[in-house]
């Protein structure tokens, strides 16, 4: 069974440097794409979950600016986190499930969310990402 198809964003960084917080898929799920569905944010929640939402983030604007971006590969538990407030559907009907889904950034939100993402001074250690080893399955 041929999986179905998935855009991979070359030079999009893999993970959160230094941790095991996935921000891509390596192949497409041979059942489909997991939805992307609202997670709710606590303030309790920890604190390493706070900065790999906030890591996400500057991926994404990094990445994708004001742009509209299809979701291929990445990954749904993570975009899960964002959806619905600094990531929202730009295309009507939207499929939650759909690897070539539209998605963009409502900077608006993200910018009052994550500031330290529109900040000058912050570094989060993706320049120079390389996504050597990654392959074209």
């Amino acid at each position: 069974m041929a999986l179905p198809y998935m855009l991979k964003h070359r030079g999009f960084p893999g993970r959160l440097p230094g941790t095991d917080f996935q921000f891509t898929l390596r192949r497409a799920n041979k059942k489909g794409a997991t939805p992307i569905t609202q997670r709710e944010r606590y303030k309790d929640r920890r604190p390493a979950d706070k900065r790999a939402d906030m890591g996400f983030m500057a991926a994404l604007w990094d990445h994708f600016g004001e742009e509209p971006f299809e979701r291929g590969n990445l990954d749904a538990g993570r975009l899960s986190w964002l959806f619905g407030r600094e990531v929202k559907p730009y295309s009507d009907p939207f499929d939650p499930a759909d690897y070539e889904a539209l998605l963009i950034i409502d900077r608006k939100v993200a910018e009052a969310s994550f500031p330290e993402v529109f900040s000058e001074d912050e570094d989060f250690g993706f320049d120079g990402f390389d996504d050597e080893g990654w392959d074209d399955e």
